[in-house]
């Protein structure tokens, strides 16, 4: 996944560490513990906060200069180690579990203890949680599942690259699935292994073999998400819909298009160079041509997490996550779809191409990626899986998008 992945997968691990730490806190306070709310700071006027709380609305609580506020960081799972700030030390952004005082009279509740952790620190924690899946990820089809003996095999890739790569699932492994019609990794609830099926989606983070082959995982995400290609037949930009002919099933799917999907269009050059590899021949225009499209994103051109994971090794041995040259026309398939340029739905128009990953529905769906510009592709059987590897969102996942 990409760099939103996010965004959204993700808000991903930082916030669920967050969450963790919060509730150990909370134990620690003892049964009896006062009334407490946990949620986002929008707004700070004089001592007074304003929280978009998790489970419902905005919420104000007034602060007074001898509340105590603990930061914690990301992933910390009590206050041994907490730091004390001050109310100005807050900004909004930043997560906070607020505990009320119960004795505090007026009409706007009284903080009695606020644990924070800072905007900043999620951002770095999302940072690093991207990097280490784009490092120690892969991602793809699920071909198999043998959940007595805790193995998942997995296909990875699309067209002369793709390969089979067999997922080991120990008893730490932390395992979360998707909701169904759900594309929000913070949404992702944790589920047996036997709720993987052959077919699903599915992201590994861990250690791998050599080869990239098999995996032993310390993280898996999956989900049941469905791969459509076909033409747009309509659109309807005031309710944020199109209507797509599959072309596998030859009926049409309304597609519903949020602002947390991910859109972008392939240059014909890019989709003509990409094509070819996966049909294993050599573009047109040649090799040089395909290698220049496939040529690693410069700084700031990515997308979403971006819910931000990019699982999947696409290239030959020794390729890397730069787009290394490998097969005919070279370039890393993954980090040509992360360079094709970000689209509205404004963009698009009836008669266009599009592969698209969505919900698991029949006639109905939601677009998690969507990408235009793909009539070359469509002649390309390998294509049908290529969106495999670019789905969810890894905040990672966007990490967890």
């Amino acid at each position: 996944m990409n760099s939103k992945i996010a965004t959204r997968i993700f808000r991903t691990m930082a916030q669920a560490a967050l969450t963790t730490a919060f509730l150990l806190a909370a134990l620690q306070a003892g049964a009896q513990a006062p009334a407490r709310f946990m949620g986002t700071i929008t707004a700070i006027n004089g001592n007074t906060l304003t929280v978009k709380v998790d489970a419902n609305g905005d919420r104000q609580v007034q602060v007074s200069g001898d509340v105590p506020i603990k930061r914690v960081a990301p992933g910390q799972k009590d206050l041994s180690t907490a730091e004390s700030i001050q109310f100005g030390d807050l900004a909004s952004g930043d997560r906070v579990l607020v505990k009320l005082d119960p004795d505090a009279t007026g009409t706007t509740p009284q903080a009695l203890q606020i644990i924070a952790i800072k905007q900043t620190d999620v951002a770095q924690k999302q940072q690093k949680d991207r990097e280490d899946w784009q490092r120690r990820g892969v991602g793809g089809l699920v071909k198999s599942v043998d959940a007595a003996g805790g193995v998942i095999q997995i296909r990875s890739g699309a067209g002369p690259t793709a390969k089979t790569v067999t997922v080991h699932i120990g008893k730490t492994t932390m395992l979360k699935r998707y909701a169904p019609a759900s594309i929000s990794y913070e949404s992702a609830l944790p589920a047996p292994i036997d709720a993987i099926q052959p077919g699903d989606q599915l992201q590994a983070r861990g250690a791998k073999n050599a080869d990239g082959t098999e995996i032993a995982a310390e993280e898996v995400v999956s989900g049941s998400f469905r791969n459509i290609s076909g033409t747009i037949a309509s659109l309807d930009a005031s309710g944020s819909t199109l209507v797509v002919k599959d072309l596998s099933t030859k009926k049409q799917v309304t597609i519903h298009i949020t602002p947390d999907a991910q859109m972008r269009r392939l240059p014909d050059m890019m989709a003509r160079g990409l094509a070819a590899r996966l049909k294993g021949t050599t573009a047109a225009g040649g090799p040089g041509a395909a290698s220049s499209a496939g040529a690693p994103p410069q700084n700031g051109s990515g997308g979403a997490p971006q819910r931000a994971w990019n699982g999947g090794q696409w290239g030959s041995q020794g390729s890397g996550q730069g787009g290394g040259r490998s097969g005919p026309g070279g370039g890393d398939p993954q980090q040509m779809l992360n360079r094709a340029p970000l689209i509205t739905l404004a963009d698009l128009k009836k008669g266009d191409a599009v592969l698209l990953v969505s919900t698991n529905a029949t006639d109905n769906v939601t677009a998690i990626k969507l990408l235009a510009g793909v009539e070359p592709l469509l002649e390309a059987p390998a294509a049908q899986n290529l969106l495999a590897n670019w789905s969810m969102n890894s905040s990672a996942p966007e990490v967890a998008q």
